[in-house]
């Protein structure tokens, strides 16, 4: 195996190859691979945009909120696949940056609804906008219908790595 310049890595020839059926799921593998990698880093840089000191890993986190509104603390972690603990310090850590609050649940007053403020909101608008613009210049090449298609398989993809 070595690795190209974009640190991409290939098999060399002669290193044995892997049965034809299993090639489809080498390139599945090099792919997804590249793209989280690259995901990772762009989700690092869209974390900054929304606020300097936001660590990455809690983008998705407001995304989420973005997208359902209120949620409590459970389903979050529960999505994000964290533990309580480590839910409780990036949401305490979301509230001190002014990005969410938390709110009694009407529907069990024992439990917290975790909402986006009105900054949090605004700050979360403005770069999935840019990010939204940068798809869509990056893909203008592309069909609609590819590029829906493609949101469909990773949909799909991502629901069958759910269970």
């Amino acid at each position: 195996m070595h690795e190209d310049g974009n640190g991409d890595t290939h098999r060399v020839a002669g290193q044995g190859s892997p049965s034809g059926a299993d090639q489809e799921f080498l390139a599945l593998e090099r792919e997804l691979t590249v793209l989280l990698r690259r995901a990772r880093s762009n989700q690092g840089e869209m974390a900054r945009e929304v606020h300097p000191d936001l660590e990455s890993s809690a983008y998705g986190l407001l995304i989420r909120l973005d997208e359902l509104g209120g949620q409590r603390a459970t389903a979050l972690a529960g999505y994000i696949g964290v533990g309580k603990a480590t839910m409780s310090r990036q949401l305490r850590a979301l509230e001190e940056l002014g990005l969410i609050t938390r709110q009694p649940d009407p529907a069990d007053g024992r439990a917290w609804l975790v909402t986006l403020t009105d900054e949090g909101r605004g700050r979360v608008g403005k770069v999935r906008e840019a990010r939204r613009a940068r798809y869509v210049s990056q893909l203008a090449h592309w069909d609609r219908h590819e590029v829906a298609e493609l949101a469909r398989l990773l949909h799909q993809l991502n629901g069958v790595m759910e269970r």
